[in-house]
């Protein structure tokens, strides 16, 4: 996904190992439904953040094509748009401890969600890319991507979050 505007203060953000960290654990340990989905994260950074789905066949949505449910693909992306807002949210208070941010999450939740399939998903893998475009005090609105093993964008989706 390409960041369409970005600032220098985005750019110069690092999060501490302490907090990715606990974000992988609120992510793989504390949010069951990830596991279910066999979401994985790969990468986390202020302005995006990006994770992967292995294609099993509990997740077969159409037995005559082997192609992935139209629900995983819309629950994996709600999930990668909370996961956006987590990362903007804890780059917008780096001036907290880690364990303050981590804190924050448990107020968000989704309030709307978008989701538009363009091409079917078949594949070994996907892939799926999530930043947020706007990040206020009350509410959060994201943008992600659902990808094929070869980059082909397959669905995308919109969302907004409660933050506070």
């Amino acid at each position: 996904m390409q960041r369409m505007t970005s600032t220098p203060a985005e750019t110069l953000i690092q999060f501490e190992p302490e907090f990715i960290e606990g974000v992988r654990d609120i992510w793989h340990n504390k949010i069951i439904f990830n596991q279910t989905l066999g979401l994985k994260l790969v990468d986390i950074a202020p302005e995006a953040v990006s994770a992967r789905i292995d294609m099993r066949r509990e997740l077969v949505g159409h037995y005559a094509y082997n192609r992935i449910h139209g629900g995983v693909i819309s629950a994996g992306l709600d999930a990668m748009g909370g996961l956006a807002v987590m990362a903007a949210i804890g780059a917008r208070h780096m001036d907290e401890s880690v364990q303050k941010r981590l804190d924050r999450f448990k107020f968000l939740g989704t309030i709307d969600l978008r989701i538009d399939y363009l091409r079917p998903g078949i594949g070994e893998y996907f892939t799926l890319h999530a930043e947020v475009m706007r990040l206020g005090s009350r509410v959060a609105s994201t943008r992600m991507e659902f990808r094929a093993a070869d980059g082909k964008l397959l669905s995308t989706g919109s969302a907004a979050y409660i933050v506070s």
